[in-house]
């Protein structure tokens, strides 16, 4: 696609684009100029070619942009992945959580993954891709916790770049000094930028005089948000407050939860839980658990040790949702105890029925199995999405 305000030279274009046939296109001319050969043009890339020719044509014609139906077939239903299942080029995310919650300590974490091309809490890294950092708030704590990661994994060229500026996105032309910046480091680092964090979204609003009570100063922000994702290509990952009842969600106007792709509240005490409380096209419920743990630099003139809080690359179980839960009777637990044993993926409700029957749960009456699962609904256990019956750590 072309985009007036910022022309691109074709050798950036791919990086830009946010049309499947573009991308094929640019991807196909560039091997064809390489190797000199039409011959090796897949189906798939002619009519990828075809479309963007027709594409082309139209761009001389009123109105927006459109896209015929079966053009559409020509782009893969998959997402373009950073992090399976969380980070996807061209959508946004919401983490947010109270003072205290390492939420941002996370999300340097997840920069530090996406640019190393790490998985991150197991989840699978499709890429490795450069990130930009805009650390409005406590830019210094995000700078010793990057430099803590690459300490602890002897990293070198990761391609990060920090920013403590103030940025401002409320007013229709402010997100273009946001997308020179991530070209800019596309220069510096060399590397496509893939994933741009902003902390914090409170910040964020009230670099400008906004107010993030009001679903118009919200809405003003989302609108450049998107116009980076649609320059760009990135995900844009949003650290956020929870107001003061946790319950609730994010702090201020709720405008937050409708234009983001996935929001993730982060919770707990020593162990935190990372859980998707709004997704567009994905389960809710936890993403997995994590923990904290000090890194030390060295000490100061002083002698005494200079640190930081990072977050903990050490795999950790989710707290067991039962012992802060109602009492359950004998056969109650056991069907819990039942769902629980199978983590995150967790069990169809044949596979739960099944796995009952062998503990000698319902083998006289099966309304017995469904009266123990409507009372571990009742008191908020267990949840059952896409098919799946899973326990409910939110």
């Amino acid at each position: 696609m072309i985009y007036p305000e910022f022309p691109e030279p074709e050798s950036n274009a791919s990086l830009y684009a946010d049309d499947i046939t573009q991308r094929v296109a640019i991807e196909t001319r560039t091997r064809l100029r390489v190797t000199g050969r039409a011959d090796t043009l897949t189906p798939e890339e002619n009519i990828a070619l075809d479309i963007q020719t027709i594409q082309l044509d139209r761009a001389s014609m009123p109105g927006y942009r459109l896209q015929t139906f079966d053009e559409m077939d020509v782009a893969p239903p998959t997402k373009r992945w950073l992090i399976k299942g969380i980070f996807a080029r061209g959508e946004s995310s919401a983490w947010i959580g109270a003072p205290g919650s390492l939420k941002s300590a996370l999300l340097a974490s997840a920069a530090i993954c996406v640019g190393a091309g790490f998985d991150w809490h197991g989840y699978r890294n499709k890429g490795a891709a450069g990130v930009v950092y805009f650390a409005i708030e406590r830019a210094d704590l995000v700078k010793r916790r990057l430099r803590a990661h690459r300490q602890r994994l002897g990293l070198v060229g990761t391609p990060i770049c920090v920013s403590s500026d103030t940025i401002d996105l409320t007013h229709p032309e402010a997100f273009k000094r946001v997308v020179d910046t991530i070209r800019t480091a596309e220069t510096i680092l060399g590397t496509d930028i893939g994933l741009v964090i902003i902390d914090t979204f409170a910040k964020l609003i009230a670099s400008a005089g906004g107010d993030e009570n009001s679903a118009k100063d919200q809405g003003a922000v989302f609108a450049n948000v998107q116009r980076v994702k649609n320059n760009t290509g990135v995900h844009v990952a949003l650290i956020g407050h929870t107001g003061k009842d946790e319950s609730r969600g994010a702090r201020g106007s709720n405008a937050l939860l409708g234009d983001v792709d996935v929001m993730v509240t982060i919770s707990g005490e020593e162990i935190k839980t990372a859980t998707v409380t709004k997704a567009n096209d994905a389960p809710e419920g936890p993403l997995f658990s994590f923990k904290s743990e000090v890194h030390q630099f060295g000490t100061d003139e002083d002698g005494d040790p200079i640190t930081v809080n990072i977050i903990s690359a050490d795999t950790v179980d989710a707290p067991q949702a039962a012992a802060h839960e109602p009492k359950l009777k004998p056969n109650q637990q056991t069907m819990f105890s039942i769902l629980h044993a199978a983590g995150s993926a967790g069990l169809t409700l044949e596979g739960w029925n099944n796995q009952a029957r062998e503990a000698g749960i319902g083998t006289n009456r099966k309304a017995d199995l469904t009266d123990i699962r409507n009372a571990l609904v009742s008191k908020r256990l267990v949840r059952e999405y896409a098919g799946r019956w899973k326990v409910n750590h939110g």
